[in-house]
């Protein structure tokens, strides 16, 4: 009886179940057991998912402190496609989850849901798409909630999960009007009512209208109850206020989240610090207090992690404090955290360079400007900014080494003879003493390695050891000592330095010095070995007495005295190159890194200096330009010098506002060359374009005669010529027409002429070319007559002929128009062969796409090459 009540008892619950189970009846049992189960099986595996890759984005989704941070702390890549395949199998899971409880555990009986977690399910759907950038289906997600479940308890977080999602599809403008909407209601909890207010925050800095942000992000930080939601929003409004100069405002919120001390991620409260020594007064502040903070943040082991910006920070009060030595120091220990943060260490290394640069180490600054470039982004301003000034860097090292050696030689040259000695003497001692030390230094390395040598054979033992069983060499000092015989790794004999150090010492003791060969072991081998020994031997004696006469020549004034210019002639022309190196560094100093104090030093010392008659103008008329910015004082003492004792020059009329017909001189010079250009008179164009260029020095017109002679270079050298003159004229006048055209050509038009080459394809049009010389006129005559009485009687197919440039010395005479290759060879044989004009000049055939790329690459010696089959 019992075994019955047992049996039916079990079909009893398989019925029951089978009843709860079901999605069609309206229930209590149905509803709670899809309810149950759709929140603590499916819904929890997909939150369990959701989370994790929420957590995948915020490990490689970095805030950068240095721009003003996002309100929503979650940020994608903008570069996204919408029906793209789930790029985060995370999401992909909890979307998976989400639909599976949709679909198999939703209860729409008579039009309403009655599994109360579907909505939740929905929510899900919506956020995992959300994060995985497929921004349109999310929509649609959270458009159902709103649509089917009006009386959810999630239906503000849905509104607001759609505003999110609008915002991402670049709808501000209906994000600020339904979120209006929602924030009419009075029933938001605290919470909803922050999110609400930060989301639009957020929509009204897309609108750029930043007075509305700043009030809806002080209203979302208030009633925030999520701490790091609460200093995010207090460090932005502290950047928004830094960034609108209202620093007492922009202290106190940083001060928020400084006194929120642990309640939020200890990364706001360091830049808030970093923010807050950025505002520092030096003018008013508190040297000691600031340092006494800055030191108290550093003892504090919890900050080790953000060493890297306090260091930084540390390293740029100093630098505006002139403590060079210190703040090298901090810049150093910051850059030595290898920190995550590019900008940070870019920032450095910039700030380093400008350093070195201020003390004219220039050759340092370019380094440390090279690590600086690596580290910033290419596609930024900044990057561009420095790009161009580490090109400059170079013509500067190259001036500067000039002026800093021909300066030495022209003052050496002027002392009278006996305090002319007296300095190469004073030289030679400070040399000896270098010498000395070196070779102290030198002698304690040899004895070091000696000691270790010793010390190595001390603890050998006999030659039939094992080596395995061989003592610890002494350790090197300030270095890893070589693995001993002991160690588990050395067991391999070639692998133990000592071992091999032992048994060359050995080798050498028992059979003395052997070259590599057969038959080491004979004793005449042992002799032609000791004899070849003593050869080197004398050799190594005779280049050592060499050594000493080169060592002790150096030690004497003479040396010094034979290598000075030994004619006027010789130390003028010196003088001249070091004018021209200072009036070059002036101008690069004005023009390219707005370094005014340089710039007139140099152009100062260049008026010292008695130059050349060219360089005096355009030195005092760039003097004028700096000293209107620097001391306007000294501008007019320099224009009543220019236009009382130059005053019929260029620069004095422009100084006195002379009428336009007196100032078009310039220009019409410009036209004249400009003209020879077109008539491709390219030699003489650059025989004389550099003298213009000095001529007009720092005048306007000046980035006119830059492009049109890398126009003339392209013509006469090619294409690699023409692009190297451009980059110069953009790099070089970015402000002007002449060098956004420049840059213009270089980006759109140079890619696809490099990407220009020899082709194989038919073509319909061919022409026939005959190099010469330029000043061979004779063959340039003869060869024209022949064409022009050809083309006179058997011109069938209507031939022309143009006398083309192809570089400074050659030229073609082409006849064009030609059909076919094989009409060309043929016309060219009759010009050949034929009594009427027997032209023995060496011809090309071509076809018109490949002389385009001759003309433009000068690579006619490339096309003639015969091609490997």
């Amino acid at each position: 009886m019992k075994k019955n009540t047992l049996k039916y008892s079990f079909f009893l619950f398989f019925l029951f179940f089978l009843i709860a189970c079901s999605t069609k009846n309206n229930t209590f049992v149905n509803r709670n057991s899809h309810a149950l189960s759709t929140k603590y099986n499916i819904l929890y595996n997909g939150e369990v998912a959701l989370d994790k890759g929420l957590k995948s984005i915020q490990a490689n989704n970095q805030d950068n402190f240095w721009k003003q941070l996002p309100i929503e702390k979650m940020q994608f890549d903008e570069n996204f496609s919408e029906g793209q395949k789930a790029k985060n199998a995370d999401f992909e899971k909890a979307e998976e989850k989400a639909t599976k409880a949709i679909q198999k555990h939703s209860m729409n009986i008579g039009g309403r849901e009655r599994n109360y977690q579907i909505d939740e399910a929905y929510l899900m759907l919506g956020k995992a798409r959300y994060y995985d950038q497929r921004f349109i289906p999310a929509l649609e997600a959270f458009n159902y909630i709103l649509y089917k479940y009006p009386n959810s308890s999630n239906i503000y977080t849905a509104k607001i999960w759609r505003e999110k999602t609008n915002m991402r599809l670049g709808n501000d403008a209906i994000v600020v009007k339904n979120i209006n909407l929602l924030l009419r209601k009075t029933d938001l909890k605290k919470q909803t009512f922050s999110d609400a207010n930060a989301l639009l925050a957020e929509a009204f800095l897309n609108l750029e209208e930043k007075d509305s942000a700043v009030t809806k992000l002080k209203i979302a930080e208030k009633f925030s109850r999520v701490n790091e939601d609460k200093a995010r929003y207090r460090f932005i409004l502290g950047q928004m206020y830094q960034e609108a100069g209202k620093k007492d405002s922009a202290a106190y919120f940083y001060d928020g989240v400084i006194h929120m001390n642990r309640k939020a991620d200890r990364k706001y409260m360091m830049h808030a610090y970093a923010k807050k020594a950025q505002m520092y007064d030096y003018e008013n502040g508190n040297d000691t207090i600031f340092l006494k903070t800055y030191n108290k943040l550093v003892a504090d082991r919890e900050n080790r992690p953000y060493y890297d910006v306090l260091f930084y920070e540390m390293g740029v009060f100093y630098d505006k404090r002139k403590d060079t030595k210190s703040a090298l120091a901090f810049y150093n220990k910051s850059l030595a955290r290898k920190s995550k943060d590019p900008y940070l260490m870019a920032s450095a290394y910039r700030n380093i360079g400008n350093m070195y640069f201020k003390n004219t180490d220039y050759t340092m600054a370019a380094k440390y400007y090279d690590s600086t470039l690596t580290k910033l982004n290419p596609k930024t301003r900044e990057y561009a900014f420095y790009e161009k000034n580490r090109k400059n860097l170079d013509n500067v090292i190259k001036y500067e080494a000039i002026a800093k050696r021909n300066d030495s030689i022209i003052k050496v040259y002027g002392l009278p003879d006996a305090e002319r000695k007296i300095y190469f003497e004073s030289y030679i001692a400070e040399l000896k003493k270098k010498d000395e030390e070196k070779r102290i230094l030198e002698e304690k390395e040899k004895e070091r390695l000696a000691n270790i040598d010793r010390n190595t054979n001390a603890s050998s033992g006999p030659v039939a050891v094992n080596p395995n069983s061989l003592g610890k060499p002494a350790e090197l000092d300030g270095g890893m000592r070589p693995p001993s015989g002991n160690d588990a790794s050395s067991t391999f004999y070639f692998y133990n330095p000592t071992t091999v150090a032992y048994g060359k010492l050995q080798f050498k003791k028992a059979w003395g010095n052997r070259t590599l060969g057969g038959n080491w072991r004979l004793a005449s081998i042992k002799s032609a070995n000791d004899a070849a020994l003593n050869d080197s031997i004398n050799d190594l004696n005779a280049a050592k007495a060499i050594k000493d006469t080169v060592v002790i020549e150096k030690y004497t004034t003479e040396f010094y005295e034979k290598q000075l210019p030994k004619t006027q002639v010789a130390i003028d022309s010196i003088g001249k190159e070091r004018n021209f190196a200072y009036y070059q560094l002036g101008l690069i100093y004005k023009e390219k890194f707005k370094e005014y104090a340089l710039a007139s030093g140099k152009l100062e010392q260049l008026l010292k200096n008695n130059p050349e008659e060219k360089l005096i103008l355009p030195s005092m008329y760039n003097l004028y330009k700096i000293y209107q910015i620097t001391d306007p004082a000294k501008a007019e003492k320099m224009k009543s010098d220019i236009t009382v004792n130059y005053p019929t020059s260029r620069y004095a009329q422009i100084l006195n506002n002379a009428n336009s017909e007196d100032l078009a001189s310039a220009d019409k010079e410009y036209k004249k060359w400009y003209k020879l250009y077109e008539e491709e008179k390219f030699n003489e164009v650059l025989d004389n374009i550099d003298n213009l260029i000095n001529q007009y020095s720092g005048d306007e017109i000046v980035s006119k005669y830059e492009l049109l002679k890398a126009s003339t270079l392209g013509k006469v050298e090619g294409l690699a010529a023409y692009k190297k003159g451009l980059e110069e004229v953009a790099d070089n006048y970015p402000n002007s027409q002449e060098g956004k055209n420049a840059r213009e050509i270089l980006e759109k038009q140079i890619p696809t002429l490099e990407k220009l080459d020899f082709t194989t394809a038919d073509n319909k049009s061919w022409k026939i070319l005959y190099p010469v010389h330029n000043n061979d006129t004779k063959s340039v005559k003869k060869i024209e007559e022949a064409i022009r009485v050809f083309l006179l009687v058997e011109n069938f197919e209507r031939l022309t002929t143009s006398f083309d440039k192809y570089n400074k010395t050659e030229s073609f005479v082409v006849i064009h128009g030609l059909k076919s290759e094989a009409y060309a060879q043929d016309v060219a044989g009759v010009f050949r062969d034929d009594q009427k004009y027997k032209i023995a000049n060496p011809y090309v055939i071509i076809s018109v796409d490949n002389y385009k790329v001759v003309q433009i690459k000068k690579n006619l010696e490339a096309y003639l090459t015969p091609k490997n089959p």
